[in-house]
């Protein structure tokens, strides 16, 4: 079975797919079957391909992270995004697979596992039992540790970028507890669920990071660090900048001279927050009229090293997610998901009954930045709705000739994301593999083929299979997405967040 240009195919227990149809594809049981509990915690479990075979070439291990629990003593959260973490390891050596996971053992995580109920608000909008009254001016933040894990030297670093992060244990995935990276961090000190790793403009690999302390002035810390050899974890370089406003910040690129920031057009009013009325980030509304900005921090590796952040009015929308950014000249490309306006799910709504038409798509745009001129023009690479885009690692910050998506199933519209794309940047040409109607795909992970070309490598993601009610492993060829092997989890796992490649 292979996948061609704009030929979706089936998944494992699907019929083969069609070309993308006008209407949704997708059955919305089979869509919301997906958030359940994780009710198993796995050791060193052999898994065997159903279909295809695991690549021999592949050797490490994808770690994944995402919301777990999403019900506890009856009670649901209000958003996938409260979920408490739960880790997935899958390890490849020479063509075996085989998997483990934990969910991270969190101070809020063990006293509700022990109270069987939940204790804590969620920034998302969960509340404690007992109303308005017994969440008011409870403002403490229950460390969820739910959205990215990355490795960092000796230790698994699990993140939920409004506080520190949780280091566990590569192998075993067993909590080792909170850390503050050998004194980098102040307790409780925001640390960003979202680093990027500059593959060695530089001379040697980095992951470059950031904090944000908000307020009606805001400070981003920038922090870079070793991640090869005896240095691995190092703190190599540190900064700050104060910018006006309040700043909501999930992602950033990076190029070999900047560290790329786009803060939205957001108000934060705290007033429904501290009266127990909603969630923090229900406290978040686009601006009307408000100027979204670029804030251009020279790293200190770079060529610009010292000098004050450059700001550039930046086009109107609202950005989760960037694919990556280069320099070319004097003008800085940033590709970046753009939605025409801040996406939440309100206090009277339900998660698993959204009506994706009300909710604004996210879509993939170019902006060139003047870096003489201050000027920006934007440019739209594709009107799929699309997230969780990625380019080959070994050109992050560089101009890259492909990206990695997942997608709708539909050309034009906003559906649940049910296909992986391939994005030649260029010229325009896509290949699609698609898991509809009944397969529902997560972040896709591109591994590189070490000395290939730059589309040469894997395709890793988990696919929700609506048939089996189960997730999938899928392994497809990054170059075409011809299918390389499907394997059926003895898990049923969430819709999750971000994921990780370290080698073997």
């Amino acid at each position: 079975m292979s996948a061609v240009t704009d030929q979706p195919l089936g998944m494992s227990n699907q019929p083969l797919g069609t070309a993308s149809q006008p209407g949704p594809s997708y059955n919305r049981e089979d869509w919301a079957s997906a958030f359940v509990n994780v009710e198993l915690e796995l050791d060193d479990v052999p898994l065997t391909a159903v279909r295809g075979e695991i690549p021999v070439g592949l050797n490490g291990t994808l770690y994944r992270n995402g919301p777990g629990r999403l019900e506890r003593g009856g009670q649901w959260v209000h958003h996938p995004f409260d979920g408490d973490g739960m880790v997935a390891a899958l390890r490849f050596e020479q063509g075996q697979l085989h998997l483990r996971n934990r969910y991270v053992r969190t101070e809020g995580w063990m006293a509700e596992e022990a109270a069987g109920r939940m204790l804590y608000r969620g920034v998302f909008g969960t509340q404690k039992p007992g109303g308005a009254v017994a969440n008011a001016f409870d403002v403490r933040l229950k460390n969820i540790a739910n959205t990215h894990v990355v490795r960092l030297g000796d230790n698994l670093l699990a993140l939920w970028e409004a506080s520190s992060p949780h280091a566990l244990d590569p192998e075993s995935l067993e909590t080792r507890g909170l850390s503050l990276l050998d004194g980098v961090l102040k307790p409780d000190e925001a640390f960003s669920a979202h680093p990027r790793f500059d593959p060695g403009h530089h001379g040697e690999p980095r992951m470059v990071t950031f904090g944000v302390k908000t307020g009606p002035r805001s400070t981003v810390r920038l922090m870079e660090f070793a991640t090869e050899g005896p240095r691995a974890g190092q703190l190599l370089s540190d900064r700050s900048d104060s910018f006006k406003g309040f700043a909501f910040l999930h992602d950033f690129a990076i190029t070999p001279n900047w560290a790329i920031f786009l803060q939205n057009a957001v108000d934060f009013n705290p007033l429904p927050f501290l009266l127990g009325q909603k969630g923090a980030a229900q406290c978040l509304r686009s601006r009307q009229g408000g100027q979204a900005q670029f804030w251009l921090v020279p790293r200190d590796c770079g060529a610009f090293a010292g000098q004050s952040p450059r700001l550039i009015d930046a086009p109107d929308g609202f950005v989760f997610h960037h694919l990556n950014a280069y320099e070319e000249g004097d003008q800085l490309v940033v590709e970046s998901i753009f939605y025409a306006d801040f996406p939440s799910i309100g206090p009277e709504m339900d998660f698993r009954a959204i009506d994706f038409d009300l909710i604004p798509e996210g879509l993939l745009e170019r902006c060139r930045i003047d870096l003489t001129s201050g000027s920006i023009s934007t440019e739209r690479l594709s009107e799929r709705c699309c997230e969780f885009a990625m380019v080959n690692p070994e050109r992050e910050g560089l101009k890259a000739r492909y990206g990695w998506m997942a997608a709708a199933e539909r050309e034009q519209g906003n559906d649940p994301l049910q296909v992986i794309k391939k994005l030649d940047l260029i010229t325009g040409e896509r290949k699609v593999w698609s898991a509809a109607p009944r397969g529902f795909v997560s972040e896709p992970v591109m591994v590189p083929m070490p000395g290939g070309a730059e589309d040469a490598g894997w395709v890793l993601t988990l696919i929700w299979n609506g048939a089996r009610r189960g997730t999938d492993l899928v392994i497809l060829n990054a170059s075409d997405l011809t299918e390389q092997a499907i394997v059926e989890l003895p898990l049923a796992i969430p819709y999750g967040l971000h994921g990780s490649w370290a080698s073997a």
